[in-house]
């Protein structure tokens, strides 16, 4: 009797369970805010009192250097011109960097993305040491591993390109093998039938059919590779992220050089950035229209 009670008051109250839902929801929701607020704010005192300075002793100095870099750069406008084309080199050997690192880490990934789909794996045993490795190869930062290499083959832009290489082969490795997870076994276990190898079963029956997502994933790793390639030459990596250091480093009297690196590194990310766009949705649609067609 009682669990028919019972019964009976859900029924005529069926909102009471969900209101009750959404309370729960609420207070959990409100709990995490306020823990997060409060690592948020411990994290910041305990970072500023071990900082040299002091964020609220130096918050008030922010703009010296924008409106230093900006106002030399305004005053010898004039010359931003020469500056543009003398740091043009510099710029494409940091797009080279970038575009060979992108290349060769995007054909280790596809490889290694391959062999760590589960029901793709050609060894099972390795897909859980392999997705480990891609682990280890997202989680150190490419200046971490440029800083190594550095260290062992000297500056210049090798150290460079093999440590963000290796970064892209984590990175597009993961991407990759989601990517695969969605692709269809029929022409896997048709060519499998017919008795293909294993590289005919991938080269035939995967690749084609998930290209697009690759070459997406790809041309957006690019553009942050672009980024990555210009932060290495803090390091002394090459590229135009070491003419930056140069001229920040020799402080009023080289702002406007900086200004017109910065305007070169602006400009070039929004052209690849729409070039990349362009591409994608391209490749997008275009796959769209032959599912359609299909």
């Amino acid at each position: 009797m009682v669990e028919k009670a019972g019964t009976r008051a859900d029924a005529a109250h069926p909102g009471a369970a969900y209101l009750a839902q959404v309370k729960a929801k609420r207070l959990m929701n409100f709990i995490m805010l306020v823990v997060f607020l409060a690592l948020l704010g411990a994290g910041f005192h305990t970072a500023d009192s071990r900082n040299a300075g002091g964020f609220w002793d130096g918050i008030g100095n922010v703009w010296d250097f924008p409106s230093a870099m900006f106002g030399e750069a305004i005053a010898r406008a004039a010359m931003m011109p020469g500056y543009l084309v003398k740091y043009l080199p510099s710029l494409i050997e940091t797009i080279n960097i970038a575009a060979a690192s992108t290349l060769l880490g995007a054909v280790l990934g596809l490889v290694l993305s391959l062999l760590v789909t589960r029901g793709l794996a050609p060894v099972p045993l390795l897909v859980g040491p392999l997705r480990r490795v891609l682990d280890i190869l997202r989680a150190v930062p490419e200046i971490v591993i440029a800083l190594v290499l550095i260290f062992m083959l000297g500056g210049g832009p090798v150290p460079a390109m093999i440590a963000i290489a290796l970064h892209t082969v984590g990175a597009l490795g993961k991407l990759f093998s989601e990517v695969n997870e969605n692709a269809s076994l029929k022409p896997v276990e048709g060519l499998a039938s017919v008795g293909a190898t294993w590289t005919q079963r991938m080269w035939l029956g995967v690749i084609p059919q998930v290209a697009p997502n690759y070459l997406s994933y790809a041309l957006l790793r690019f553009e942050i590779n672009i980024r990555a390639s210009a932060i290495l030459g803090f390091v002394g990596a090459g590229g135009i992220g070491y003419d930056l250091r140069n001229t920040m480093s020799w402080g009023v009297g080289k702002y406007d050089e900086a200004a017109a690196i910065f305007i070169l590194l602006f400009l070039t990310i929004v052209l690849v950035d729409q070039l990349s766009s362009i591409l994608r949705n391209h490749l997008t649609n275009g796959m769209s229209s032959a599912e359609v067609k299909l």
